[in-house]
C-alpha cells in the first residue's frame, strides 16, 4: 500500500484533533465535518480498501466497529443515534486509501445523506 495521509497521522508526522487511540486503532476529528461530531476511525495496520481485507484480519475490523461504539457512548450521542459509514473506491467516495470509518452524530441523519 502507498503512502497515505493517515499513515503520516499514525506517525505524528502530520497533526490531527486525536481523541481515542489503542493499540490498533486511531481516531480523529475529521477536518471538513459534516456532522456536529464526525470521526475518522482508522486501524494503525494499513488496508487499502474494504476490498483488500483479508479474514484474518476481521478482528481488526471488529475494533474499528466497537471503537467507534464505544466512543459514541463515551460523549453521549449513543442514546439519540449516529451513523457509522465505510466508503470503497471512488464510486464509493473513497478519498484516502486507507481504510477508515466515519462516525457522524449530535444531529438528525438523512438519506440520502446531507
Amino acid at each position: 500500500m502507498s503512502e497515505t495521509l493517515f499513515s503520516k497521522i499514525i506517525r505524528r508526522e502530520i497533526p490531527a484533533d486525536i481523541v481515542f487511540e489503542d493499540d490498533h486503532v486511531l481516531a480523529f476529528r475529521d477536518i471538513h465535518p459534516q456532522a456536529p461530531v464526525h470521526v475518522l476511525f482508522i486501524p494503525k495496520q494499513p488496508i487499502a480498501t474494504l476490498n483488500d481485507a483479508i479474514p484474518e484480519q476481521a478482528e481488526l475490523l471488529g475494533r474499528l466497529m466497537l471503537s467507534a461504539a464505544a466512543y459514541a457512548k463515551s460523549i453521549g450521542v449513543a442514546e439519540n443515534g449516529y451513523r457509522v459509514v465505510m466508503n470503497c473506491n471512488g464510486d464509493g467516495g473513497q478519498t484516502v486509501y486507507h481504510m477508515h470509518l466515519h462516525l457522524l452524530a449530535g444531529r438528525p441523519m438523512t438519506w440520502p445523506p446531507g
